[in-house]
């Protein structure tokens, strides 16, 4: 539950809001019921309309881009992938005060994924394995360049190491730094770019009766390097499910590595900025930071 607002620019909205957005620009679902889905979602409130459809408003002036990215891209990449995508309907303009485009979805049942309550952890993983490569084999002609997250993690060095040394006392700095350190000295994917979601984590996968069934959030999709689509392998993976995952998607040390990177930047950044106001995304942030310290400490004592 987001408890608050997460960003200090950020725009309101609620129910009625959607209401006269519907009524003003597609009126034959004005009268449907509307209902503010609880997510641990950051850039973008959602709205249930209906029994078959989901209104996703853009809360910040960074997401407002992902709406004409995803109206592009979803029906274009949908065809080639494992797990069912969200599916636009409809795209809002600006109006009745809100300041940017908006959409309309078709409805994805399920719910948010937890490795622990799927029927299977290990299908789990090969399933997730399955969907990146996918995604990577892809064509990736006009495709979008513009995600942080496919650029070189090196970018992302000066604010992972300022939030390293903010987070000193709660976690163990020293060995954060360590695997900090081995992430952005690995060799960078000079491989051709290829397709990436960007922001896979447990809020981002839903399930359906204990089977991964969707992939949702595409607001970081783009391409450039594998490594950050790596990073769910300690955001959302369990330790005893890594290793299939690696192998079904054959990743390389450096790779593998870049990834682990990601996921502590993900999460040392993201912690201290949402703990008090999307105590859901800051759980997800912490489970990744202490995933990726006991994976460098196991390692650790093989080396040994």
């Amino acid at each position: 539950m987001i408890a608050g607002k997460m960003h200090d620019d950020e725009v309101d909205t609620d129910a009625s809001l959607v209401r006269r957005l519907l009524a003003a620009q597609f009126p034959q679902w004005a009268d449907l019921p509307i209902a503010r889905i609880e997510s641990d979602g950051t850039d973008n409130a959602i709205y249930r309309l209906g029994d078959e459809m989901a209104v996703r408003l853009p809360l910040i002036h960074w997401a407002t881009e992902q709406v004409h990215k995803e109206h592009e891209w979803l029906p274009r990449l949908a065809p080639f992938l494992p797990l069912a995508i969200p599916v636009p309907l409809a795209k809002g303009e600006p109006g009745e005060g809100y300041p940017w485009h908006w959409s309309v979805y078709r409805w994805l049942e399920g719910e948010n994924a937890a490795i622990e309550r799927m029927a299977d952890p290990h299908q789990t993983a090969l399933d997730l394995a399955h969907f990146i490569i996918a995604l990577q084999e892809i064509d990736v002609t006009d495709a979008p360049h513009d995600s942080a997250r496919g650029r070189p993690l090196a970018r992302q060095d000066a604010q992972t190491r300022a939030a390293i040394a903010s987070l000193q006392g709660a976690f163990d700095a020293d060995a954060m730094t360590a695997v900090w350190d081995t992430a952005v000295q690995s060799p960078a994917w000079s491989g051709p770019p290829v397709w990436i979601h960007g922001d896979l984590k447990p809020g981002n996968l839903l399930a359906v009766q204990g089977r991964l069934s969707a992939s949702i959030d595409f607001g970081s999709l783009g391409v450039g390097d594998p490594a950050c689509d790596v990073m769910v392998a300690w955001l959302f993976l369990s330790a005893e499910t890594r290793e299939a995952f690696r192998a079904a998607l054959q990743v390389d040390d450096a790779t593998w590595m870049r990834g682990r990177g990601w996921a502590l930047s993900v999460g040392v950044i993201a912690l201290p900025y949402y703990q008090n106001t999307n105590p859901g995304f800051a759980e997800i942030a912490r489970h990744a930071i202490d995933e990726v310290l006991a994976d460098y400490r196991t390692n650790q004592l093989a080396s040994v």
